[in-house]
């Protein structure tokens, strides 16, 4: 069986896809993070795709993203302080979800790395056939938390992830003329 090498548009599809499908995340973009508009950004937590490289090996590609799981964070002044059930008598009160926040990113942020080590999401064929894998990733994630400040503040989780696909460098529907190019 020939194989069906897959594009760009075909991970950063399966990307999307994958966020689709996960009921926490309620947006997605791709592209440069500083090109988010947040002010149009009416439903978080966003997952963003920020495409950095494409590494070739023998028969396959590896495509690698920065992935930033962010929400807002949020300050009222009639919110029950942090952790308020757990009763910590020497800790800094603060008025906001922050901790939350990046509690509920990083959970999302390792379902999609699960995702894609071994789900349903690798197989081409059919669902429950995890033996035709088409899309996965391996090795270990560094998970970083951050916070920026835009006209809100935005925290979560950014890690580097490494899509690998297979493709078998096929020369023979090259759009060239065939004729040799050495001199």
């Amino acid at each position: 069986m020939a194989v069906s090498n897959k594009t760009y548009n075909n991970v950063i599809n399966t990307l999307l896809q994958m966020a689709e499908h996960h009921h926490q995340i309620a947006s997605t973009s791709v592209g440069d993070i500083w090109e988010i508009n947040l002010e149009k950004m009416e439903k978080m937590p966003l997952l963003h795709i920020n495409p950095i490289s494409v590494v070739t090996g023998a028969s396959q590609l590896t495509y690698n993203f920065q992935i930033f799981i962010c929400d807002l964070v949020s300050e009222r002044a009639n919110w029950t302080m942090n952790s308020a059930e757990a009763n910590f008598s020497k800790l800094v009160k603060t008025l906001s979800n922050e901790q939350d926040v990046y509690n509920e990113t990083l959970q999302i942020a390792t379902d999609f790395i699960g995702m894609l080590r071994h789900s349903v999401n690798q197989s081409s064929i059919d669902v429950d056939d995890i033996n035709n894998p088409i899309y996965f990733t391996q090795d270990q994630f560094t998970l970083e938390p951050f916070q920026e400040r835009f006209d809100n503040l935005l925290c979560g989780y950014v890690f580097q992830l490494g899509v690998l696909v297979q493709n078998d460098f096929q020369t023979c529907n090259i759009p060239v003329i065939p004729k040799g190019a050495g001199h």
